[in-house]
């Protein structure tokens, strides 16, 4: 039963609207309408109600439930498919903007949408952005459905069709962001205005230039200037501080909220009252700041942040074909930032489709993964739709660009969930310590202001308004938020002026951790480029021209170092067709050239011999060859490592251990031996599997491991170490299962980078320190009553804006210390 309250008692259980009575409810749940009580219902039978647990009356308010042919136009296909991001079969991917996304219950509710409505296979939030990404089957559940199921909950996506053209996977982002810093730059303007004419109106005041009643005049004035200040400019931070304290929780906002508030009554009754002129100037002129610092930090984050700026990053290459005046083709490696609409590109086995394109060849094997999470290649025919983030599996094929790049849609596949390390929606354990101190210091905070109030009622009670008011406001944490993604993400865009890009800014303080280093060999510490190479024929032969010209036609399909050194060198070969290409990790490649079979790789595997072969002096790779079952010889390469390999082994061995896995035999074990001395472990002839194996192995010894590799062989051991490198000698090899890519030009730096990283998590904590001493001084002054709200209203906002420029400078500063700008 429902026990007896009165009418303004009542709050809907759902969203927390007043309920003009009880006669809509379930059991001793009581809603504002049907709609709240029908979500309810909803979540109730699918066992979901722990989205209440989460937050009070999470939901939103449901009066408005029938949303007739308000999503009609999702009935279109044309307009269907301009708004997917995906679409193979019944498998479709969709981003939508909800603006009504506002809490972790939100984000718990929609990432649970699958149990709600069958279709539905995957769902991820992006609460920055309050962006929803959905992957459904669209024959159990169209988009129409979707969407109205969506808006059921509450959630109605917000879709504008005016710009649907131009928009593409970025355009809608880049309108919403731009909606977003236009309400920020109205309320700038507006604060802006205020504080101007409030401080002029002040003038009178502070030079003591006018008579009691023009005093009383301009004090009226003030507070109606005031009013939209109040009321509009610290909305965010007002509603903020009031859904954290309803959720019982305390986040940064509501120390500031109580400072703004209590700088606006306070000078409100001292005006009405005439004792005091009030501080009308200070209250406008802090929430001016404090937006001016708001929009300063969205712009610097739009320059360091890695998914609004990919180009900045990762530098991902194409092969472009292009016709000379001679009508010559020619393939050239191209920024994929540099695609135009109509350009022919070549995509190689393993390599990622930067964008959607129509494909040219006769046919594809499309892994779209990383899209779906769906492994099970999909034929494709020529003329077949191909969508950015699909990884080519067989020969190259060749696309004409149908789209420029989305740079932020390849990042964000990069940073797919199947490739994280920690779990959904869980912050980086430097950021949970982070935010559990910032957490600890509003609490403190809060206390120290009241136990300020409380001292002066006893000692002095004219002076409670003053230092509670100012203790408040001058202990800003503001900075402590600020100071993590200031550092790290300037570090990241210093990594990336050194050419190593990394897939996230939390990747910085995951190298600080590292106490481990693996190394794999071929690609890695040695240079392709400079592999000096010959072939052995059985009996002393050498390759006839058709031999060579099936070799090459086959190699040329991968990206493998080993491949396009022998593509290089028989660079005269005449090019032929190549079928049924399979490439095996840790084995070798094989296809069909012109009925030919050719088979490249291992001696064990081309040869099917497994006897060990004399150990070989020389830094030799042997690469096997055969045609048709008959064994040709094998490609000797004569390895050269990369320059300073031995000052590098050196200097990171002083610091941290290091191991040695290569897919390699041991022919060259004496040699490294040299380089990795005694105590390095090393491992040759390891499978991918055996890799990864070896990885997990140093963890469970507690080892934080950084695993370097070529990308290709080595994607298990990437993904499964705490920090996986790929090291690149060609932009095109981009394996999302890495945490960082090393242009191979710049490998000699990662001394610097793991020196780097640490001195920035040390910057971070220096922040940390110098925000601690600010606050405590500031407050000391408060408390005692030294500092008045006028002082601490203009302290406040500087603070941040100075450690925001300390964290700045410092990495700057270390960065030229450790040659890295």
């Amino acid at each position: 039963m429902i026990q007896a309250e009165t009418t303004t008692d009542l709050q809907c259980y759902h969203c927390g609207e007043t309920c003009a009575d009880d006669h809509i409810h379930i059991e001793d749940k009581v809603f504002c309408c049907e709609g709240c009580k029908t979500v309810f219902e909803i979540l109730d039978e699918n066992g979901l109600c722990n989205y209440y647990d989460l937050e009070q009356n999470p939901g939103l308010s449901l009066k408005i439930r029938n949303w007739g042919t308000r999503y009609d136009f999702l009935d279109n296909e044309d307009i269907v498919q301009q708004l997917l991001d995906f679409s193979e079969g019944n498998t479709q991917k969709i981003t939508w903007f909800i603006p009504a996304i506002h809490c972790s219950s939100c984000i718990w509710l929609l990432e649970n949408l699958y149990k709600l409505q069958p279709g539905v296979k995957y769902s991820r939030v992006n609460f920055v952005r309050k962006e929803v990404t959905l992957t459904f089957d669209a024959a159990q559940v169209p988009l129409r459905k979707l969407a109205e199921l969506l808006a059921t909950l509450g959630y109605p996506p917000k879709i504008q069709l005016d710009d649907l053209q131009a928009s593409g996977k970025d355009g809608n982002k880049k309108r919403k962001i731009s909606a977003e810093d236009k309400k920020l730059y109205f309320k700038i303007g507006v604060t802006g205005f205020a504080f101007g004419n409030i401080m002029l109106l002040s003038f009178p005041e502070y030079l003591d230039w006018v008579g009691t009643d023009y005093q009383n005049f301009f004090g009226y004035l003030n507070i109606l200037l005031a009013l939209p200040v109040f009321f509009y400019s610290s909305s965010d931070y007002l509603i903020s501080a009031f859904k954290a304290l309803r959720a019982k929780t305390i986040n940064l906002d509501v120390p500031i909220s109580m400072g703004i508030v209590a700088l606006f009554g306070r000078s409100v009754y001292e005006i009405l009252s005439h004792t005091g002129p009030g501080f009308m100037d200070s209250l406008a002129g802090l929430l001016f700041f404090l937006l001016v610092g708001k929009w300063f930090q969205s712009k610097t984050y739009q320059s360091l942040s890695f998914e609004r700026d990919y180009k900045s990053y990762f530098p991902l290459a194409v092969q472009l074909k292009t016709t000379n005046v001679q009508e010559e083709t020619q393939i050239a490696s191209t920024p994929v930032t540099d695609l135009k609409r109509g350009d022919q590109i070549i995509i190689r086995n393993q390599e990622l489709i930067p964008t959607d394109g129509v494909l040219l060849s006769k046919d594809a094997f499309i892994d779209y993964s990383f899209v779906t999470g769906e492994a099970e290649p999909v034929h494709k025919h020529q003329g077949d739709l191909l969508y950015a983030g699909g990884r080519q599996m067989g020969s190259s094929i060749e696309l004409e660009v149908q789209k420029e790049v989305a740079q932020s849609y390849l990042t964000q596949l990069w940073n797919n969930e199947a490739f994280s390390k920690t779990a959904a929606n869980q912050p980086h354990r430097f950021q949970q310590r982070v935010g559990k101190f910032s957490q600890y210091f509003t609490l403190v905070v809060l206390a120290i202001a009241l136990g300020t109030a409380v001292y002066w009622y006893q000692t002095d009670p004219a002076k409670i308004w003053n230092t509670f008011t100012a203790v408040l406001i001058v202990a800003c944490p503001c900075a402590l938020a600020l100071s993590m993604p200031f550092t790290l993400g300037n570090t990241m865009r210093i990594f990336g002026r050194n050419r190593l890009y990394l897939k996230n800014a939390e990747v910085v303080a995951d190298m600080a951790a590292v106490n481990h280093l693996v190394f794999d060999k071929t690609g890695t510490i040695t240079h392709p480029q400079e592999t000096k190479i010959g072939f052995e024929g059985v009996n002393k032969t050498s390759l006839e021209t058709n031999q060579a010209d099936c070799i090459a036609s086959l190699v040329k399909h991968s990206t493998h170092p080993l491949s396009q050194r022998i593509f290089s060198y028989l660079k005269e070969a005449t090019l032929l067709a190549a079928t049924d290409f399979e490439e095996i990790p840790g084995k070798g490649i094989q296809g069909i050239v012109e009925g030919h079979f050719v088979k490249v790789g291992s001696k064990s595997w081309v040869t099917g011999q497994t006897t060990r072969q004399p150990v070989n002096t020389q830094l030799q790779t042997q690469v096997y060859v055969s045609i048709d079952g008959e064994i040709l010889g094998h490609f000797v390469m004569q390895h050269e490592y990369r320059e300073n390999l031995p000052q590098l082994m050196q200097t990171l061995q002083a610091q941290y251990k290091t191991s040695l896995i290569s897919g390699d035999h041991d022919a060259e074990a004496a040699r490294l031996q040299q380089f990795f001395g005694k105590d390095s472990e090393m491992r040759f002839q390891q499978k991918p599997a055996d890799k990864l194996a070896f990885v997990q192995g140093l963890q469970e010894d507690g080892a934080q491991v950084m695993m370097l590799g070529d990308g290709l062989n080595d994607a298990g051991a990437l993904q499964q170490s705490e920090v996986g490198i790929a090291i690149s000698e060609d932009t095109s090899s981009f394996s999302p299962a890495c945490d960082a890519i090393l242009d191979a030009t710049t490998f000699d730096k990662i001394p610097m980078f793991l020196r780097f990283s640490k001195k920035s998590i040390q910057v971070v904590k220096m922040s940390f320190v110098l925000s601690l001493l600010y606050n405590l001084t500031g407050v000391a002054f408060a408390v005692t009553g030294y500092l008045s709200p006028v002082v601490a209203a203009i302290l406040m906002p500087l603070s941040s804006i100075t450690v925001v420029s300390f964290v700045i400078l410092m990495t700057n500063i270390l960065a030229r210390k450790n040659k890295l700008l």
